[in-house]
């Protein structure tokens, strides 16, 4: 699974938010991949060897950035713009592939895309990122200190607003038009605030340029802040791990075991797509990608198991999404979370843990409904039995579990992730096939930089609107309204922020609306008493499932796109799917025993409402398809509802009214069957 097919890739480059856009050749494609790997390498080596983090960033995005420019099209319908792209293909092509050298590569089909190169005006875009980048590393003392004294000269202006200008262009090639458009309001917003009238709560007094390229370009505030930071040390080394598990064959392992482990049972089908979905996040990290590559090879067996296409989209794109849902590796946003904590990403990941456990508990309940439902049955896949992969091929598994562990020994995640990748190096040799040799190596470095460079652009260019909330104080004031609006309530605030941030995520990544919504959203709820830890993961999981909420639904549509399935029934089903992943976040915040969700608390406490939590989760299985008629369904999704507030009254009154819906059902079916 090293590469997409033609296929795959044109649906990952569809659907998926973050996606490259040409396919380079020949020379050039060499030295990009050149580029993109000294890029990993260089990232490798600040692990260990430090350097100021202004001046990291930095040379990361010089090194990025100009890449952005000659990797993406730019989508302009012009002569200049658009030489090398005569064949007429559409935006959003598959990935740069690997040098053309590679031995182990396949030949590209006759038929497939012919090569483009860059234009002019795209070497010109990449030469100038990489001058305003080197700019200020010149002589990067001078340069920070004429920025913490506001003594700005002529040239650090020009230079931080033709950056500005680079990024909003980046984004636009890599995201589309949604991010960069919300970036100039907030640039028109910093520069004209003092017209507002003065009894505007968002009025402020107005910065003129200086003090907006000061804000963005000269510090840790803007375009070098906490996003650029998770870009340029978290993102870039999880994605060189990925590449790494990726050439060394653990992909088609996941892939195999999964299907050996479920044989038997007529739901064993569903359960394989959802356990392969999960396992292939760690190497992919996106969910319509893993969806796709997901999907190419479970829809043939959901198919032969007698699954209908909606549901079968549903489980391919409820498993795709469960990637980045799920440690070890989550989604970008998750080490954003970390750096806004000031934890460590083990906490994070600890902090997902019971909420993984019941978003893939809720998954596999309706799968063994739906295979009921739908009559489904057992299907003989040509796979090893799973004894036998696990002692062949289990030593994938160890550097998953190393980082854990190095993690839990006080490593920062920044080293025990480097080091995982070396193990996971090391042991690509016990399998002929896919050992590393040096040219593996150097596609894997290489397909790890190339991968970070739309996050890379998209962390970038959330600087502006994180340093313009910070410079006029937009993120108080936000937060004031949102709660005045809501009355001071924290039922409908959350309700209010949960829809806000869906709606957030249908237009730009997860990654961007996220930190968009941890910066507005976050202080409202904080306002009414809710920790940062609670708000951070409510926001994170309500971005998240932005790809597989309608009506955009990016998972879903790339799944019904494989199945051939209708695109609107394979959203519901996947929203279907994925409901306790709806419901269970606010559980974080409406409740004081919520926290025990995130493994915050006495270990009883986090292990009983665990408990109470999963029979809800059975319970919203039953409501959804579980029970056959609507006055069960409603008391089962009654008692849902009141189980997930967490408090022994409602738990009680919960569990009651779930033993009414089964008792109900179970009088009904003697009634329609007396034997």
């Amino acid at each position: 699974m090293t590469e997409l097919s033609d296929r795959e890739a044109e649906l990952v480059s569809a659907h998926e938010q973050e996606r490259p856009a040409r396919e380079l050749s020949g020379g050039l494609r060499l030295g990009v991949w050149i580029v993109g790997g000294l890029l990993s390498a260089y990232s490798l080596v600040v692990v260990f060897w430090p350097i100021e983090a202004l001046e990291h960033r930095m040379t990361f995005l010089a090194a990025a950035l100009p890449l952005v420019f000659l990797c993406y099209r730019s989508g302009v319908p012009s002569l200049l713009f658009r030489r090398g792209a005569r064949d007429g293909s559409p935006a959003g092509s598959p990935p740069v592939k690997a040098p053309p050298d590679a031995s182990d590569v396949p030949a590209e089909p006759a038929g497939t895309r012919r090569p483009e190169r860059p234009t002019v005006a795209d070497w010109v875009l990449a030469a100038l990122a990489l001058a305003v980048l080197v700019y200020p590393l010149l002589d990067f003392e001078a340069f920070r200190e004429r920025g913490s004294g506001a003594a700005l000269t002529g040239l650090d202006i020009a230079a931080g607003l033709a950056l500005t200008v680079l990024l909003l262009e980046a984004v636009r090639r890599t995201v589309g038009w949604s991010l960069t458009i919300i970036c100039i309001i907030f640039l028109i917003y910093a520069y004209y605030g003092s017209y507002l009238p003065i009894n505007w709560t968002i009025g402020h007094r107005g910065f003129d340029l200086g003090q907006i390229v000061s804000q963005l370009y000269t510090g840790t505030e803007g375009f070098f802040g906490v996003p650029m930071q998770v870009a340029a040390s978290y993102i870039i080394l999880f994605t060189i791990y990925g590449a790494v598990l990726d050439y060394s064959g653990a992909s088609k392992f996941f892939i195999d075991l999964s299907f050996a482990a479920f044989r038997k049972s007529r739901a064993a089908p569903g359960r394989t797509v959802t356990t392969a979905g999960f396992l292939l996040g760690t190497v992919s990290g996106s969910g319509v990608a893993t969806t796709v590559s997901l999907g190419s090879v479970a829809w043939p067996v959901l198919r032969r198991a007698g699954y209908p296409k909606e549901p079968a989209g549903g489980i391919l794109a409820a498993g795709g999404i469960g990637a980045i849902l799920s440690p070890p590796t989550l989604g970008a946003a998750a080490f954003i979370i970390a750096e806004y904590l000031q934890v460590s990403y083990l906490e994070v990941l600890l902090y997902a843990t019971i909420p993984t456990i019941l978003y893939y508990l809720g998954i596999f309940l309706a799968i063994e409904i739906d295979s009921r439902r739908f009559s489904t049955h057992a299907v003989e896949v040509d796979a090893p039995k799973a004894g036998r992969l696990l002692l062949r091929f289990g030593y994938h598994f160890s550097s998953l579990i190393l980082i854990i562990v190095l993690m839990a020994l006080d490593r920062s995640a920044f080293q025990a992730v480097v080091i995982a990748t070396g193990i996971a190096f090391a042991l690509s040799f016990l399998d002929p096939e896919h050992r590393m040799g040096p040219k593996r190596v150097a596609q894997a470095l290489a397909k790890g930089a190339l991968e970070v460079l739309p996050v890379t652009a998209v962390c970038a260019a959330a600087g502006i609107i994180v340093g313009i909330i910070t410079q006029t104080g937009l993120g108080l004031n936000l937060a004031d309204i949102i709660v005045d609006v809501a009355a001071g309530n924290l039922i409908l605030t959350t309700l209010m922020s949960g829809i806000a941030v869906m709606l957030l995520g249908l237009a730009v990544p997860v990654t961007a609306s996220f930190i968009i919504a941890a910066v507005i959203i976050g202080p409202a709820l904080f306002a009414l008493g809710v920790t940062k830890a609670e708000a951070y993961m409510f926001v994170f999981y309500y971005a998240v499932l932005s790809e597989v909420s309608p009506p955009t639904a990016l998972s879903a549509v790339a799944a019904a796109a494989i199945t051939g399935g209708n695109t609107y029934k394979t959203m519901m089903m996947t929203w279907r799917y994925t409901l306790p992943a709806f419901l269970v976040p606010f559980a974080f915040v409406l409740t004081p025993n919520g926290q025990a969700l995130l493994g915050q608390g006495p270990i009883g406490t986090v292990l009983l409402m665990a408990a109470v939590s999963a029979i809800a989760v059975a319970a919203l299985a039953m409501a959804t398809g579980g029970l056959s008629r609507w006055p069960e369904r409603v008391l089962a999704a009654v008692a849902a509802v009141l189980l997930l507030f967490l408090e022994p009254v409602p738990i009680v009154a919960g569990l009651a009214v779930l033993a009414v819906a089964a008792a109900v059902h179970l009088v009904r079916r003697r009634r329609v069957d007396p034997a």
